[in-house]
């Protein structure tokens, strides 16, 4: 008797804040990576498929990016343009 099957795994990559395109707010969005992975024996040997997406914190709202765009938002995240690190509140521009 073979037992085999597949499990998924989501990673956050990072926090950006950006401008939903469902409801318009500039909130933040979490950049998530989920894997999917072929088991044996309930062992993970190898990915399936991998997808990117990204998922607003205001309204709930899914997009999904190809792994060139999640690269680039993770690259903005981590040199400071566009995202915040994680745990860093969204701070609005000051406005007179």
């Amino acid at each position: 008797m073979i037992i085999f099957g597949t499990k998924g795994y989501l990673y956050q990559l990072a926090i950006l804040t950006l401008v939903c395109g469902r409801c318009g707010n500039p909130a933040a969005h979490t950049l998530r990576k989920r894997v999917t992975k072929f088991t044996l024996f309930f062992v993970p040997l190898f990915p399936i498929s991998t997808k990117f997406a990204t998922q607003c914190t205001f309204c709930g709202a899914e997009q999904k990016v190809t792994k060139e765009q999640a690269e680039q938002l993770q690259a903005q995240a981590a040199s400071g343009h566009g995202g915040q690190p994680a745990g860093q509140p969204y701070q609005q521009p000051y406005q007179s």
